[in-house]
């Protein structure tokens, strides 16, 4: 096994376990949660096995459901984020995706900040939709997730610079 692999499996179990133990304790106000453990999807290699980026993807959602009896919903939330993640680099990056020459461990630029958002609303409106799953409760909905991106970006960006490679 290569070490690109050891160290996508690593941060697999590393990200869902601060998650589980740290972040879901975590419930400011009622509601804002941050689930950083969608980074998993966020960094994993542009090249990457497309396929093994939606069964670990699966695999972490089902793995998050069991630990917050959820029933489904991170399991469907982080299979729409993998399944369009694509998309959302060829509008955050243009060209450089087309070439293959993304980093997302780098520098923090506008385009790695454009990405990791719109992920992470994606994610997380995917999430409270299904969660609540009335129309009613569209403001409460738009609210979690406008203020829970929020957080979740902020870890993110934070967990990325704690992992980051050194430069040598």
């Amino acid at each position: 096994m290569n070490s690109a692999l050891l160290w996508n499996i690593a941060r697999f179990f590393l990200l869902l376990a601060a998650q589980i133990l740290v972040f879901n304790r975590i419930d400011l106000f009622g509601f804002i949660n941050p689930f950083p453990y969608i980074l998993f999807i966020i960094l994993f290699p542009v090249n990457g096995n497309k396929y093994g980026l939606v069964f670990f993807s699966f695999l972490l959602g089902i793995t998050m459901d069991l630990f917050c009896n959820s029933g489904g919903v991170h399991a469907a939330s982080c299979l729409v984020l993998a399944y369009n993640r694509p998309s959302i680099f060829k509008f955050s990056f243009g060209l450089s995706y087309e070439y293959q020459t993304v980093k997302l461990n780098d520098v923090l630029t506008p385009e790695r900040f454009s990405f990791i958002l719109i992920s992470v609303v994606i994610h997380h409106f995917i999430l409270f939709v299904l969660e609540v799953f009335k129309f009613s409760y569209i403001w409460e909905i738009l609210v979690r997730t406008t203020l829970s991106s929020i957080f979740t970006v902020l870890f993110c960006i934070i967990i990325i610079y704690i992992i980051k490679p050194s430069k040598r």
